[in-house]
């Protein structure tokens, strides 16, 4: 599809009324002729004439006419207004749908600001088109029509004359067309940029004061800067280039009206009150001259703003629900991976990885930094697909399964903590909205967060900044698991969810996930040998591969990786340690 096809699949509910506001505007430009013409007879009638009692008449007719167009000039702005707007919403709205359905490859491709940018800047550039430049442009040409026809119905000379300027008007427009849309490309790559970097610097403002780099940020800033802003004077070069002689060539017309028109008037070859009627409607073709130019910028915006969006809404996600998805809205918790690998931008990053685990049991992942540990998780919860081997969650490749119902049956308390601005009972109840606050406060006791959350002088109402400002690391990750654990989910994986707390806080935890009710199957990623020690295997990776597996006793034996950092980490030799 077309971005065109694809932006009249969202005008086209408002066809109606779309019809209906240009039918207003050619009944407003219509309206138009009238004036010019009682004009021309207050000059020949009333005044050269002596035909005084026509006056009132004439005079009635241009206040009702008057009145008229006042009213549909209130009308068709608002009509119009009214299918922006629906258009933007239906729009927006599916455009943050297909967001949502975007897999994490798409996000580490695309920059925050520049998916910012096309629901602000240009979602808004639709917006102006389809609420002032259709009806203006439509309007101007009406204009333009009707006073070249009531022109010639005059004088057949005066409108040839006038007509022979429309061709030069016309090549200046087609080549401003041509030499305008790349620099709005410009323009809309330079403002993504621009957003993207500014959103970046606002959100990590804490790492720019922490290392007193303002100055340097600033510096970037303004080479983003000058670069939107050269991009903007570039596009205004070119119409303002082309704007001047627009206007040269309207104002030409007043010139030809004046010098061949008052000759024709000497001559007798029209009357004075048809000068004054063909001089009313002199605005009529001067207008959508000088505005060519404005709305050849208007049309390239539009243009470049739907072709923008419908890019990235049309990117369509790798990890997808499968036609016929296997669908089990309870998991029991069984996990296999057989002969998995993965491959992200020609780098292994698992490798031929198997290991079965049954429901109920704890798996502990180590491993040293980039070894695998979350990726082995993010191809259980279908973020990635793997490369080859399958992974299946109770008997079912996970590829085959509905991807909503996988995810549902997965609590993560994740490594990179987010917390949503609003309350902490919000976050906590995230994935569950609709529980009674009894199983949030239970979940918040079972993550050792209730003490600190009752602590706060609003309690569980208590309202989180953006991304857990105001909480310490170890309050934010005691936060998510709460969060994970409220879930109740067949399959819970803590990725490195207690580095931030305290060893008896960590030692609490440790007790409460034994302690859970009904079956679960616990993932825990860890450095700490004191999170890992109780579970029932324990799989140590090295470059993407399982380098051991054992319980705590079996890999200690081993005198391995995992004996050493046991060592490292508690003092003394392996043996001594069990």
């Amino acid at each position: 599809m077309t971005p065109m096809k694809w932006f009249y699949s969202f005008i086209k509910p408002y066809r109606k009324r779309l019809f209906l506001g240009l039918f207003l505007v050619t009944f407003l430009a219509g309206l138009a002729i009238i004036n010019p013409i009682v004009s021309g007879k207050v000059v020949d009638d009333v005044i050269s004439g002596g035909q005084y009692h026509k006056l009132p008449v004439l005079v009635a007719i241009l206040l009702l006419v008057t009145a008229v167009r006042s009213v549909l000039r209130f009308l068709v702005p608002y009509n119009f207004e009214i299918c922006s707007q629906g258009v933007l919403y239906k729009m927006r709205d599916a455009v943050y749908r297909k967001l949502l359905m975007e897999d994490f490859d798409f996000y580490n491709r695309n920059r925050t600001g520049d998916l910012m940018s096309r629901q602000t800047g240009d979602m808004d550039a639709i917006r102006h088109f389809v609420a002032n430049v259709i009806s203006s442009i439509y309007e101007n040409i009406l204009y333009f029509c009707f006073a070249l026809v009531m022109i010639f119905t005059i004088n057949t000379k005066l409108a040839l004359c006038m007509l022979c300027i429309l061709p030069f008007t016309l090549v200046l427009t087609l080549c401003q067309f041509k030499q305008v849309k790349p620099a709005f490309h410009n323009i809309r790559t330079h403002f993504s940029s621009l957003n993207a970097f500014v959103q970046e610097n606002i959100s990590g403002n804490r790492v720019v004061k922490a290392f007193a780099k303002e100055d340097y940020e600033t510096e970037k800033f303004e080479v983003e800067n000058d670069g939107y802003k050269k991009a903007e004077l570039d596009c205004a070069a070119i119409w303002s280039k082309y704007v001047p002689v627009f206007e040269f060539f309207s104002n030409i017309l007043t010139v030809v009206l004046m010098l061949y028109g008052g000759i024709m008037a000497i001559r007798g070859e029209v009357t004075l009150g048809s000068l004054v009627t063909v001089n009313g409607y002199l605005w009529m073709l001067n207008m959508p001259m000088r505005m060519a130019g404005w709305f050849v910028n208007d049309v390239q915006r539009f243009v470049t703003s739907v072709e923008k969006i419908h890019t990235t809404f049309s990117e369509d996600p790798h990890i997808c629900k499968p036609e016929n998805a296997i669908t089990k809205k309870h998991l029991k918790g069984s996990i296999e991976f057989r002969n998995v690998s993965y491959q992200a931008e020609g780098e292994d990053i698992i490798q031929n990885v198997s290991f079965s685990v049954k429901p109920n049991q704890t798996i502990g992942i180590l491993g040293p930094t980039g070894a695998g540990k979350s990726t082995i998780m993010n191809l259980l919860c279908r973020f990635y697909d793997a490369t080859e081997g399958e992974v299946l969650v109770d008997g079912v490749n996970v590829k085959d399964m509905d991807l909503y119902e996988l995810r549902d049956n997965i609590g993560m308390a994740m490594q990179d903590v987010f917390l949503f601005s609003d309350t902490i009972e919000g976050n906590i109840a995230y994935g569950r909205p609709d529980c009674p606050f009894e199983k949030v406060k239970k979940a918040a006791i079972a993550a050792d967060a209730n003490h600190f959350i009752q602590a706060m002088p609003d309690g569980y109402d208590t309202i989180v900044g953006e991304r857990g400002v105001g909480l310490s690391g170890g309050q934010k990750q005691r936060i998510s698991l709460a969060r994970a654990l409220l879930k109740d989910p067949a399959i819970l994986i803590l990725d490195d969810t207690t580095s931030a707390v305290d060893m008896e806080t960590e030692s609490y935890i440790q007790k409460q996930l034994k302690n859970l009710e009904g079956n679960h199957t616990i993932f825990i990623i860890a450095y700490r040998i004191s999170s890992l020690k109780d579970a029932d295997q324990i799989l140590v990776l090295d470059h993407g591969r399982i380098a051991e597996r054992g319980t705590h006793d079996e890999l200690l034996a081993n005198n391995g990786y995992y004996a050493r950092v046991f060592e490292h980490q508690y003092h003394t030799p392996a043996k001594e340690g069990r």
